[in-house]
């Protein structure tokens, strides 16, 4: 047996370590050193454990190795130096951890000025953060003594290993208890004020963009981790400050003070964006925001929107005038002024504000126009579907908050703020979702006349030999939604209203584009799964449907179903499509075969012993590896090597499948275990003189008398 061979090979570090005078760099020059490490090997461990071996690994993470090394090997003992300090071996991390002259020259690599090798910065991250997770105590109060050292990380903030490490001592630290005094001995530091201070205009880039993906990672952790800590009655003091108007308004006034530029609004309004989601754990979460009916999982903090109310007027002023950009070839043709991330965010942002309800602002939005001005630049830029997708969730949002909510829609409502354009009776003060005056989205955005402009524009195009335009699948999707909410819903009436004041003939035209074209076109892009042509073929000459798809029917399955919306039960359709379960209701007859258990147990254990070779142990234990012939079924070899001859188109796996299903699809055959023969009613043969003299084993099917199947 295996203990009988000694195969234990030992390693080579061992050696090494048994040689007085051998150094780190030797055993790091071997290959298997990490792996001997995170095995434990004792004696390995002792030695790296060693005062001068732990400050030269320190040293290797924290020092820039000489230029003068070839690029390619310069970082590789600091890299092996940081997969040893962090291999989470306890040896290791008791001695880095408790040994504040180690520590200190961690810290020191702080105070270089920066900027920093973001390769050693990452060494240098990641060894902190595996301290912060395993010797939490000893680390947090070194870390608290340092008066400096938030300054420190946020002068080196350019290097995204600052982030991570601040990212750490928020979201690593355990027990709750102590996790809440480092957030407010981070609060203590105003670290949320700093990084908000990062985002001035006047700020480096690569520092705005930084600072932005720390507070919006900041946002996340800390309401995940409320959520799943319900033991925690503290509010988290990093995020009260967050979610404070004082700290927003501190935020757009950094955005907007002095030049605007496309960096700061964009890493502002992510930021914001952050402060803006609704979110919910598991499945949940990731449902269509049509299925949530634009509920919300939680309020938003009122002061949030109370604090970017007053700034609205200037996101507007960045879509009529956004940052200069150079003109951009795509492959649509050359774009001479691109929308821009500004633009898209400020697009987004008004999206997320229309979600949240608030009556304030939703007039502020409508007293503005932003709705007339993202239209517009809806049917501008036909190829941005990112913007596409933003317009059609402001319109969504306007015409379906009014069936969500008792308050009247401010959406489809003039404002004092801005005269009607149209005629129609005045608002009745006290009678909430009854208005029938001019309405923004339907008659100064004149959205009804756009879409019908739109669709007959796209059709003349494209009846001229042109591209259909790639805002027309949103644009349907768009028109689908008024059409939805004027069937049914809370606010049906009142939009039915609206659509009453349009003109005659554009409400003609409209009549006509529901009761026809747009029908007829989601006529074409719905796909019924269920009602797919059946893929597997049949025979008028065969009763026996094969139960083998061929290669031709899976792909042509896998192809039509690539187009369709990925969903929870995309395993099960599938399975339709290539029809496997006719391959299962085969198999599901073994119910009917008739397993007849009369016979004693002794005349089964005969039966049993004449195909099984028991297993039994011999006094002479036999070589393992000594060479064997092995031997087949031979009837098993010639039947399956038949199969295949006749039907090559079949594999191996398909042949034992067609021999179960005949097996199941003969309700007359009978398993006596009395007997060794089978019933002559089966597909198994007749009785053993019908296969000859010298044939001794007659338990098994003659496939000669099988019809031919393939197909």
């Amino acid at each position: 047996m295996f203990w009988k061979f000694d195969l234990n090979n030992t390693s080579h570090i061992d050696q090494l370590l048994d040689r007085e005078g051998v150094t780190l760099r030797e055993l790091m020059e071997e290959e298997d050193v990490l792996q001997e490490c995170k095995a434990q090997n004792r004696k390995l461990l002792l030695f790296l454990s060693k005062d001068h071996c732990m400050q030269e690994l320190v040293t290797l993470i924290t020092e820039e190795p000489p230029a003068d090394l070839e690029e390619k090997t310069r970082f590789k003992f600091p890299n092996i130096a940081c997969e040893l300090l962090t291999s989470d071996v306890a040896l290791i991390n008791d001695k880095l951890g408790g040994d504040e002259s180690l520590l200190e020259k961690l810290y020191h690599f702080l105070e270089q000025e920066p900027p920093l090798n973001p390769l050693l910065a990452s060494f240098f991250s990641k060894t902190i953060g595996n301290l912060i997770a395993r010797k939490t105590d000893q680390v947090i109060s070194f870390l608290r003594k340092k008066h400096n050292f938030i300054s420190l990380v946020l002068n080196h903030i350019d290097a995204s290993a600052m982030m991570d490490l601040l990212l750490r001592l928020i979201s690593c630290v355990e027990p709750a208890l102590l996790r809440m005094e480092v957030l407010n001995w981070l609060n203590e530091e105003r670290l949320i004020q700093r990084l908000t201070e990062l985002m001035h205009t006047g700020r480096d880039e690569e520092r705005q963009s930084n600072a932005s993906q720390t507070l919006c990672d900041i946002i996340r952790l800390s309401r995940d981790q409320a959520n799943q800590l319900s033991e925690v009655t503290e509010p988290d003091p990093l995020l009260t400050v967050l979610e404070s108007q004082e700290n927003v308004s501190e935020l757009l006034k950094n955005m907007f003070e002095g030049e605007r530029t496309e960096a700061s609004v964009v890493n502002g309004t992510q930021v914001l964006l952050t402060l803006l989601e609704s979110r919910r754990s598991g499945l949940e979460g990731l449902m269509d925001l049509y299925s949530q009916g634009f509920e919300r999982s939680y309020t938003v903090n009122s002061s949030i929107l109370r604090a970017i109310e007053p700034h609205l007027k200037d996101f507007q002023q960045l879509l009529l005038n956004p940052p200069t950009r150079s003109a951009i070839l795509t492959t649509v043709g050359v774009l001479e002024q691109p929308l821009g991330s500004a633009r898209l965010h400020v697009a987004r942002l008004v999206a997320s504000l229309l979600q949240t309800c608030d009556l304030s602002i939703c007039q502020e939005i409508c007293r503005l126009n932003t709705m007339d001005l993202l239209l517009d630049l809806f049917f501008k830029y036909t190829w941005n579907n990112f913007l596409h997708l933003q317009v059609e969730l402001c319109v969504a949002s306007i015409l379906n908050h009014s069936a969500h909510s008792d308050h009247q829609n401010p959406g489809l409502q003039n404002h004092e703020e801005r005269p009607a354009t149209g005629t129609g009776s005045q608002v009745n003060e006290g009678t909430p979702g009854q208005n029938s005056t001019s309405d923004p989205l339907f008659q100064h955005c004149r959205l009804v006349q756009r879409i019908l402009d739109a669709w007959e524009e796209n059709d003349k195009i494209q009846a001229e030999g042109g591209r259909r335009r790639g805002n027309m699948g949103h644009l349907t999707r768009i028109a689908n939604t008024v059409v939805q909410n004027l069937e049914k819903g809370l606010a049906h009436s009142q939009i039915n209203d609206l659509i009453k004041e349009l003109p005659e003939d554009c409400r003609g035209r409209w009549e006509g584009f529901v009761g026809e074209t747009l029908r007829e076109t989601n006529r074409r892009n719905t796909v019924d799964l269920v009602s797919t042509h059946n893929l597997h073929s049949s025979s008028e000459d065969d009763d026996m449907e094969s139960p083998f798809p061929n290669d031709l029917s899976i792909q042509q399955a896998f192809s039509d179903y690539q187009i369709q919306q990925m969903t929870a039960n995309f395993v099960d359709q599938f399975v339709q499509y290539i029809n496997v379960s006719h391959i299962h209701a085969a198999f599901d007859r073994i119910a009917e075969i008739n397993f007849n258990i009369d016979a004693n147990a002794a005349a089964f254990e005969a039966c049993c012993k004449e195909r099984i070779q028991q297993f039994d142990d011999c006094e002479e234990e036999e070589d393992i590896w000594d060479e064997k012939e092995i031997n087949y079924a031979t009837q098993i070899k010639s039947r399956s090597r038949y199969m295949l001859q006749h039907h090559p188109q079949l594999g191996i796996f398909q042949v034992n499948l067609f021999i179960e299903h005949y097996l199941c699809t003969d309700p007359g055959w009978t398993a006596s275990f009395s007997e060794t023969e089978v019933s002559s009613s089966s597909a198994w043969g007749g009785s053993p003189q019908q296969e000859g003299e010298g044939q001794q084993d007659t338990n098994w099917a003659s496939f000669t008398e099988f019809q031919p199947f393939s197909r």
